[in-house]
């Protein structure tokens, strides 16, 4: 079957917004159906490109950002990405500053981008000099022809989402939307869609979802913000204060997720229905899912899959990650295995040949970001352990040496216990070396390292 293609976009920036929604099939709803606006899709990955460019090309129209500018923002990723992405193809330098609880995956994406990103803490609160709004804001006033973004007050945000978020979802669904369900990180998105459906639609719902910790579920409940502020895994949505942006009236219900139940909506998603999302979209989706179960009539309910989980690989979608934050949960060995992150018998453990080349032992090492590696014979018994330190030592000034074998260079005799050990002894030899080998006459089960036992003590 034919069908009519789109002509080329001239530049990137027009592939922004007109994102295409799914219907959900293969997970719970309740009597209702459940749509994905899939905002992943916006060449930025996130739903923050469209309020990025309205920003900037309302402060362009407006006389404050001029040509040679530099952009300025407080973010936790996406709106950070957005202002890249623009910043990239107008010729902008673009400075972020951003809490520590980011994924390194967006780190990496915004540097390759251009902008400069400034790292700052996460556990603290609005008016301590290092939180991330009040350090951007007071370099808007350091650094000359700058233009501080403000995304939590700039009414260019909400805007946005009013005239192309809501318009998109409104004319998908053909004009029957019974519920929408949002975050707050700026406010702008739900206050842009709550303006707009109630001019064309006072009946429908808009739902907050909303991280546990974050005080804003309360504040709609109630009418008062959460007095006590937790953390949260979730990134990009979720606040300790009410932003200017977010007009809390117009919302009529809010959920509170936990990180659990967000993380373990995002996997479901991915395995049910094909979409890989990132971690907000699982605070949005099981508050959908929710919302819909709840129902006893059918209804129309949309939500976002608000950026791809692509910039999430190493956490969310890590088994080891998920385990050491305690998200995944092992039936208990009563023994060492329980302390072992990555067990040999799950594969887990990446390992070399005594006849494998130095060579060959480091660039394991660098790929997989780790500093040793067990080495195991052909038969699978353990010989020895390589890491960064027996390397320089055999290599460190001799020609040809990354050419000899790991045999050459291991140590032969590292630190070694049985499953039976006690966790306690297992600590006094990491108090002297980086890494303890568990294996006994069942054969090799991997290595604890000085992280794993902090891990194992801190779930404890």
């Amino acid at each position: 079957m034919s069908e009519t293609l789109a002509s080329p976009a001239q530049n990137v920036l027009e592939m922004i917004g007109n994102t295409p929604m799914l219907k959900v099939n293969n997970m719970d709803t309740g009597p209702c159906e459940l749509f994905l606006k899939l905002e992943n899709q916006n060449p930025g990955g996130s739903i923050k490109d469209r309020m990025a460019l309205e920003m900037v090309e309302a402060a362009e129209r407006d006389g404050k950002l001029k040509p040679g500018g530099t952009i300025l923002e407080a973010t936790a990723g996406n709106t950070g990405l957005g202002l890249a992405l623009v910043a990239s193809q107008k010729g902008y330098k673009c400075i972020l500053v951003i809490p520590d609880k980011m994924s390194e995956d967006k780190i990496f994406h915004l540097r390759a981008l251009g902008a400069e990103c400034i790292i700052t803490r996460s556990d603290v609160s609005k008016g301590h000099p290092d939180y991330y709004a009040d350090m951007v804001a007071r370099m808007a006033k350091e650094i000359p022809n700058s233009f501080h973004v403000d995304q939590f007050s700039n009414p260019a945000n909400p805007y946005a989402h009013e005239t192309t978020t809501a318009p998109e979802i409104w004319e998908q669904m053909g004009g029957k939307v019974d519920a929408v369900v949002a975050g707050v990180g700026s406010g702008g998105t739900i206050t842009g869609l709550a303006r707009f459906f109630n001019k064309v639609s006072p009946g429908t719902e808009i739902i907050l979802a909303d991280p546990e910790g974050s005080v804003l579920a309360e504040a709609v409940k109630t009418g008062t913000p959460a007095t006590e502020v937790g953390s949260w895994v979730v990134e990009g949505i979720g606040e300790d204060y009410i932003p200017d942006n977010y007009e809390i009236k117009t919302t009529t219900k809010a959920y509170t997720i936990d990180d659990s139940e967000a993380l373990a909506v995002v996997r479901e998603l991915l395995i049910k229905e094909g979409i890989i999302a990132g971690s907000s979209s699982g605070t949005l989706i099981g508050a959908a899912l929710r919302y819909c179960r709840e129902q006893t009539t059918p209804k129309r309910v949309v939500t976002f899959v608000a950026d791809t989980g692509n910039k999430y690989l190493s956490k969310i979608f890590n088994d080891y990650w998920l385990r050491d934050q305690g998200f995944i949960e092992r039936k208990s060995t009563g023994d060492l295995m329980d302390i072992i992150s990555r067990r040999h018998s799950e594969h887990a453990v990446v390992t070399c040949l005594p006849t494998d080349t130095i060579e060959i032992a480091f660039g394991r090492l660098k790929l997989y970001g780790i500093s040793q590696l067990p080495v195991l014979s052909d038969k699978g018994d353990l010989a020895g352990l390589i890491g960064e330190r027996h390397i320089i030592k055999a290599t460190a000034g001799v020609k040809g040496s990354f050419a000899l074998p790991v045999a050459d260079a291991m140590d032969g005799t590292p630190p070694t216990v049985p499953l039976s050990t006690s966790p306690g002894e297992v600590v006094e030899i990491l108090k002297e070396g980086t890494a303890v080998l568990v294996n006994d006459a069942d054969g090799f089960h991997g290595l604890i390292t000085r992280v794993d036992m902090i891990n194992y003590i801190s779930r404890s």
